[in-house]
């Protein structure tokens, strides 16, 4: 049976459509009916996993998967192919009983919930907003080869109501995937980071072929996740995630309650797969962002304007073989791509013989610098930094010299362990730089700004592209577990490590990516407040925390007890009362 995401129009919905408005999906957290080859330390944690009720049961009434024979056989081929060919003896990262574990356990769905103010006020900035966060959240519990980040995409969102208590909501993106899986009863698309190796991944490739071959998937209707970051852009929500398109959101003002729209093509024009670090521009309002992969053109750079329109492609040829640009820097003027060490290796996905990524030692990391409304890439420039491996970026600008030279300015957390990047991620160490790159000269200078291992950062979003101060970002102890938030002040660049203010979360305690709200009306950079969900991993509890971004030690100035468990995820963002209400909807 075809799930189909038909395309999609957006208006302006009254309030009545938004109080009425329900959910076409209600699937509670199943797991799969099959028993997995895992290896042996990780069995007993498994079926303890199994036995453990989940934080919340749905009382939706969900009709039983469509299993017709063609599904049922490949089910069955992939039982066979997780009992009888998956090694006994899984690697640890593709172990789900590895990452799967603690605050890592998948949650089942749940519906908009109240919550307890249990220390301080929450402040007027952030007052009928919401805290959205963005993470994987396997749907069946996996009884193969699992990588953390290849759990289904999973909102979390807590709308802090101006006339009650605040309201936590759970919802899974419905992207095409999911709903394939849930008509399935079962996991049937392939894994990207952990199907691909040895002979169970070829026999997957396989089944996922007579899949295809039996209707039963649509390959044009993407594979993606949307499971790491969110944007919101010409007055619409969206879920993220750089396998596939975009898929466009709802969360009503009112209630709380999240909705998935559809998977987003922007009039046919986004044909690619989208980076989960698109930048706006707090000036024009536009969106700049990028699609890369294992296909040439292997980058292509795009922007949308203020209402959401896309422009037309930039393919840069000058990248000469795919790599993992997972993130990129904007200034006034210019885009900023890493080209890193981490690259794709394709003809291994199709053979089987390793990971869909590995590290190149022989490769020299660089910076590409095009203008920002290039029509084609006849004026980039590449820069090569050795050693010089992104991940993530916080912000770049322009500058000029005393004698008139332009500058280029990028801040950045540095992996030094890039060889460990994604299959021993607690090995990940990375710290923050500054480069300063002569577009007159084409001399590139670098100095660290911090040696702590430190990563997703964020900033005042009305600096984006503009020379800034201030920088928060988590503290990994280690990655992928956030022990703290440090921030960093850029006017002490040169003097040693600018980190002038930390927050450790109490023992047993661990967040995520913050995020910066400013305060209503005030023209100082670093006043507002820092927003991260933190689970305590000694009492079970997760609690929604605000912190004074401008204070000696970032205090917490509010928190909410949420009913609920909220998972460790990736990225998210404050959609404050105003924008909330601007959402179009689709009717």
């Amino acid at each position: 049976m075809e799930v189909s995401m038909a395309h999609y129009r957006f208006i302006h919905p009254s309030s009545k459509n938004l109080r009425t408005k329900r959910s076409h999906f209600h699937p509670p957290f199943r797991v799969g009916k099959t028993s997995p080859l895992l290896s042996p330390p990780s069995l007993p944690l498994l079926s303890a996993l199994r036995s453990k009720p989940f934080d919340r049961s749905t009382t939706a009434k969900v009709a039983a998967p469509d299993i017709t024979l063609p599904i049922a056989f490949c089910n069955a081929l992939e039982h066979i192919i997780n009992a009888s060919i998956d090694p006994a003896m899984l690697h640890p990262f593709v172990d789900p009983c590895h990452y799967l574990a603690n605050n890592f356990m998948p949650v089942d769905e749940l519906p908009p919930t109240r919550c307890h103010i249990i220390r301080g006020s929450i402040p007027h900035c952030l007052v009928g907003g919401a805290y959205i966060r963005n993470g994987p959240n396997p749907q069946y519990l996996p009884d193969r080869p699992h990588h953390l980040f290849e759990g289904d995409g999973m909102l979390h969102s807590l709308l802090l109501s101006a006339d009650g208590d605040p309201m936590l909501c759970s919802r899974y993106v419905k992207t095409y995937k999911y709903c394939l899986e849930r008509n399935a009863g079962a996991p049937v698309m392939p894994n990207f980071f952990s199907g691909s190796r040895g002979f169970a991944g070829l026999a997957r490739r396989s089944v996922t072929i007579l899949r295809i071959l039996t209707g039963q998937i649509n390959p044009t209707q993407g594979f993606g996740l949307a499971n790491t970051s969110l944007a919101f852009f010409g007055g619409c929500l969206y879920a993220l995630g750089e396998s596939d398109l975009p898929y466009a959101m709802q969360v009503d003002p009112s209630t709380g309650e999240i909705y998935t729209v559809g998977r987003c093509d922007f009039k046919g024009r986004l044909v690619r797969a989208m980076t989960a670090h698109p930048k706006k521009d707090p000036v024009t309002e536009e969106l700049f962002a990028f699609s890369y992969g294992p296909i040439p053109p292997f980058l292509t750079y795009f922007r949308f304007d203020s209402s959401g329109n896309k422009s037309g492609d930039v393919p840069i040829f000058s990248v000469m073989k795919p790599s993992f640009m997972h993130d990129f820097a904007i200034t006034e003027n210019y885009a900023l791509f890493n080209d890193t060490q981490v690259v794709m290796n394709p003809i291994e996905i199709l053979l089987g013989n390793g990971p869909p990524f590995g590290y190149d030692a022989s490769k020299v990391p660089r910076i590409g610098v095009l203008p920002r409304y290039a029509v084609n890439e006849s004026e980039i420039r590449w820069f090569e930094i050795p050693g010089f491996n992104v991940f993530h970026s916080i912000n770049a600008w322009e500058e000029e010299g005393a004698n008139g030279e332009k500058y280029l300015v990028l801040v950045a957390p540095i992996m030094l362990s890039v060889e460990h990047s994604l299959e021993q991620v607690e090995h990940l160490h990375s710290c923050v730089q500054m480069v300063r790159i002569n577009l007159d000269t084409g001399v590139v200078s670098r100095k660290p700004l911090s040696v702590g291992n430190l990563d997703l950062g964020v900033i005042h979003p009305s600096y984006m592209g503009r020379k800034n101060r201030y920088a928060y970002l988590a503290i990994g102890n280690p990655w992928p577990k956030v022990s703290g938030v440090a921030k960093l002040d850029f006017s002490l660049t040169g003097k040693g490590d600018c980190v002038i203010a930390t927050r450790e979360f109490d023992p047993g305690c661990f967040g995520g990516e913050p995020f910066f709200v400013p305060n209503d009306g005030s023209e100082k950079e670093d006043d507002g407040y820092l927003l991260s969900f933190v689970h305590n991993e000694q009492t079970g509890e997760s609690r929604f925390v605000v912190m004074d971004a401008c204070s000696p030690k970032l205090d917490i100035v509010a928190e909410v007890l949420l009913p609920s468990r909220v998972p460790y995820g990736i990225h998210g963002l404050f959609l404050s009362k105003a924008e909330l209400l601007s959402q179009q909807y689709l009717l």
